[in-house]
């Protein structure tokens, strides 16, 4: 092996670790606020209907209790309103006490008027995003349930007449499964919470029962069907934290005008703005707060049960999900406002700016603006500040009389709420009517605050700057000076669009004097996706920002922003410069499940030289040798490149239609796949930069083949040694091998055994045998060496003639019973053999790690049934358990003389090149 081609895979591998350690590490510590029970919880069995118990064994419905309440509703008599959660993969029902402990206090403080009755499903913990066997059943499982849930309340004088669901990743797709059932009523369920749920598409599609699945789903809710327009969805995605299923797939694929459906990210979400991993976005408490408070608005206050009108429950959403005013939502605006109070209280300014900061004693304030004069040289008027209480605070004045405002209008509504202080920017142009603004700052509660306002120009505050090229490296670097005395600038990232993008913004802020001052915001907003991320530094500071996106632009539509909330009289110098660890973790997020495809690419390239080196020499190449060479980027992207080209022409397309052949795949790097009646995954490609990110892809894998059958080869090694006292010496290539009938009567046997019970317990089985063969020549290659080494020395002519013999040909040579059991020879052929075996069982051990979930699925379910029904691997198993036993008896000196040799290793490439073409999704 040359030194070279190991410190190339090394580096390679050392640069795959640095991707792989941002994916996983690379973002901010959890900051998530852990929620806590008060009581010890209690989760009492709901009884279903014997049938659906019978049907469903492994299946249960429970609801949550803690302390007193727990002991109210032993008798299942209910009176709250009923909210149901579902776990996702692997998930517990036990996942619910989150949601249904702050559900409860916050009933408690509201001193139980209302309150919610959270259940939880029990889907005995199944593998259901690796195996999609399952979800059909826990789509008719839930139909039960709810049927099981409102008949609770049937003696009600105001039951309810729908169910909240909440569904945790998977959970959140089997909800909206629900909908495909032909039986179902839509009316059953109003409002779907999902959280961290892959709509867009599986995250590792790995059985067509998922793949149809999610076709059934996806069909049903882009039909535009009338009924499913009551229906309210939320999806909520983790952000970068959750590498399990990343927040562009938790996108609803629906049409963005949609009013009833919403989706966007956990840093986007006010009083939240945090990123979440997997599992900690069902307990993170500020974003289980913001779901309960909007729970709690959802609920008519006459019925006690959640609102039907599918107006009222988008508003309540918007309020806490995306854009909150700082006001309760029952408050009602109010068409004209009346003011009251000394004209003492009142102070009319004349700067271009406000700076004001309350005293500790509670007392009235109001600030007059001057709009005369103000609206032709200023587009805009702005404002913040520190009170965070829910009442108005900027108004339009109508009528003045002197220095006091008598009447006005509020324009309050317009504020949002950000992680330091509250703002609100208004236009000037929309104000016709108004003379004077009115700011609010008075301290009635006597806890001190500060106010700061100022008229500026929106489009002076708005600068652009183009960010450096990908393949940059960090090396370029774009900035700008920020040197205005403003509270609010506007930077436009040019050509920052693409998913693929990854950038280190640094922020540097200094002030000329030294005083408190509130602390400046920085708001990354990506128009296309509510995924917006926040940041607040105080000043003076350097702040590092992650800028990487979660969906690519769809449109032309804007590029991202990068927005400062900034403070007065002070420098801000933003920095830009491209993070190739992050561009890497980036390419590992996205396409990290075409890894796979690729290490298979470079294991069937390694075979391919083998059987190459079979024919030319007669002997394979060593495993290690023939995975070096696995890098052929132009016998393998350029036929693929070529029909990307070719399917851009209309006739061969239409050739390819007649043809039936299915949609090339392309990296999953587009952006958001919403209203398209496509599959995910089979979206034509765009840009040719995608073909260079193949061949990254490409590298990476075979990288995965080399060092991968290096730990292999050292591993069976391992056990091969464990394995050798327990088995006699052997010097002979044939050992591990068996006899035709032997053969015949195991492919049955493991045949018979994939119908009766699993398809992937029967190639486990076969692979097992298959590996057998390989540690027994392992053993024999061992026993040779020795032998060989404690052989007494042969004359010099006999050495000659035997050297002679090696060098030959192996398909020149006698059959197996002319060749010396104690010779070079012999430890060649075992050699041989032993490297071609090596190479075939690591193309078998894919097959084997994509079957697992079956077989863990079948493991769990044994209890219940001993059959897999539906078997994903059923289809496939019988040509599989029967080409892994023939191979067990494989060798190359019966690979020489054989007339498929030629035609088999052509058939290679043809092969690598198709699974690049169709197999990435």
């Amino acid at each position: 092996m040359k030194v070279a081609t190991v410190a190339f895979y090394g580096s390679v591998l050392g640069l795959l670790g640095m991707g792989l350690r941002e994916l996983l590490a690379g973002f901010e510590e959890n900051r998530c606020s852990m929620t806590y029970m008060f009581e010890y919880p209690e989760y009492r069995r709901v009884q279903l209907p014997r049938r659906v118990a019978q049907q469903y064994p492994g299946y249960g419905l429970y609801l949550y209790g803690e302390g007193i309440y727990a002991q109210e509703t032993r008798g299942l008599k209910l009176r709250g309103a009923p909210v149901l959660f579902l776990p996702g993969n692997a998930g517990s029902y036990k996942q619910a006490r989150s949601l249904g402990s702050v559900a409860l206090r916050k009933a408690e403080d509201m001193g139980n008027r209302i309150h919610l009755n959270v259940f939880t499903v029990d889907f005995n913990e199944e593998l259901v995003a690796l195996y999609g066997g399952s979800l059909r059943r826990q789509t008719l499982f839930l139909y039960e349930s709810i049927k099981a849930i409102l008949k609770l309340y049937k003696d009600q004088s105001n039951p309810p007449c729908s169910v909240v669901l909440v569904g945790h990743s998977m959970g959140g797709v089997v909800a909206r499964a629900l909908f495909t059932l032909p039986r179902f009523n839509p009316r059953l369920v109003s409002l779907i919470v999902t959280q961290a749920s892959p709509h867009q598409a599986p995250v590792l599609p790995m059985d067509s029962y998922l793949l149809e699945f999610y076709s059934a789903v996806r069909g049903r809710w882009q039909a535009g069907a009338e009924d499913l327009h009551n229906v309210t969805v939320l999806s909520v995605g983790g952000g970068h934290r959750d590498y399990q299923v990343r927040s562009g797939l938790t996108a609803l694929p629906c049409s963005q005008e949609d009013p009833s459906k919403l989706s966007l990210v956990s840093t986007a979400v006010p009083r939240t703005w945090l990123s979440t991993d997997h599992l900690s976005i069902v307990w993170c408490k500020e974003l289980v707060l913001t779901t309960v408070r909007a729970f709690f608005d959802l609920i008519e206050p006459d019925s006690r049960q959640f609102t039907q009108d599918r107006d009222k429950r988008m508003a309540v959403l918007k309020h806490h999900f995306v854009r909150h005013p700082v006001r309760l939502l029952g408050d009602q605006e109010k068409a004209v406002v009346t003011f009251s109070g000394p004209a003492e209280g009142w102070t009319e300014v004349n700067t271009l700016r406000l700076v004001y900061n309350s005293h500790k004693e509670p007392g009235m304030k109001y600030f007059l603006f001057a709009l005369s004069g103000r609206r032709k040289a200023y587009s805009h008027f702005h404002c913040r500040s520190s009170s965070l209480d829910m009442v108005s605070w900027l108004y339009g004045c109508t009528q003045m009389n002197g220095s006091v405002c008598l009447q006005g209008v509020d324009l309050s509504w317009g504020t949002e709420l950000l992680p330091a202080y509250k703002v609100v920017t208004v236009k000037l142009s929309e104000l016709s009517s108004v003379s004077h603004l009115v700011i609010g700052a008075s301290n009635l509660s006597g806890r001190q605050f500060s106010v700061e306002c100022e008229w500026l120009n929106l489009e002076a505050r708005e600068v652009s700057i183009p960010v450096p090229h990908i393949l940059s490296l960090g090396f370029t670097v774009s900035d700008v000076t920020l040197n205005s005395t403003g509270l609010l600038h506007t930077v436009q990232l040019q050509h920052f669009h693409q998913v693929y993008q990854a950038f280190r913004i640094t922020i540097v802020g200094q002030c000329k004097a030294a005083k408190d001052r509130l602390p400046s915001v920085y708001r990354l907003v990506v128009p296309w996706f509510r995924e917006d991320f926040f940041t607040t530094a105080n000043v003076p500071s350097v702040t590092e920002i992650a800028g990487m996106l979660h969906t690519s632009r769809p449109d032309n539509s804007s590029s991202v922003l990068l927005q400062l909330h900034t403070a007065p009289n002070c420098q801000y110098k933003v920095s830009i410069r491209t993070s190739f660890i992050k561009v890497l973790g980036q390419v590992l997020r996205f396409c990290g499940q075409a890894l796979p495809v690729y290490t298979a690419i470079g294991l069937l390239l390694a075979c391919e030289g083998q059987l190459n080196s079979l024919i030319k020499t007669g002997r394979p190449l060593e495993m290690s040798q023939a995975a070096a060479g696995a890098v052929q980027l132009h016998k393998v992207h350029l036929p693929v490149y070529l029909l990307h080209l070719l399917l851009r022409v209309s006739w061969f397309q239409s050739c390819w239609s007649v043809l039936s052949l299915p949609a090339v795949d392309v990296l999953p790097l587009s952006g958001l796949n919403v209203g398209n009646s496509e599959e995910p995954g089979l979206l034509r490609p765009t840009e040719d930069w995608t073909h260079l990110l193949g061949g990254l892809l490409h590298v990476l894998g075979a990288a995965v083949a080399f060092w991968g059958g290096a730990l292999f080869r050292l591993s069976l090694r391992m056990l091969s040694l464990l394995l050798a006292p327990l088995h006699r010496p052997s010097l002979s290539r044939n050992t591990g091998t068996l006899q035709p009938w032997t053969q015949l009567l195991l492919s049955f046997v493991l045949g018979l055994l994939a119908w009766a019970s699993c398809g992937a317990l029967a190639f486990s089985l076969a692979y097992l045998c298959y590996l057998y063969r390989v540690l027994r020549l392992l053993m024999a290659q061992r026993t040779l060496r020795h032998v060989l080494n404690l052989a007494p020395q042969k004359e010099a002519n006999e050495e000659d003639s035997s050297q002679e013999r090696v060098n030959a040909p192996a398909c020149s040579k006698e059959s197996n019973g002319g060749t010396p059991l104690l010779s070079s020879l012999a430890l060649q052929e075992v050699t041989s053999d032993l490297e071609l075996h090596l190479t075939i069982s690591m193309l078998l051990t894919l097959p084997l790690m994509l079957s697992a979930p079956s077989l863990i699925h079948w493991a769990r379910s044994l209890r219940h049934t001993l059959q897999l029904r539906p078997d994903p691997c059923w289809p496939l198993v019988l040509p599989l358990l029967t080409s892994t036993v023939l191979l067990i008896n494989c060798s190359s000196a019966a690979l020489c003389h054989s007339k498929l040799l030629t035609p088999t290793s052509r058939l290679v490439l043809p092969l690598c090149v198709a699974m690049v073409l169709f197999t990435f999704l």
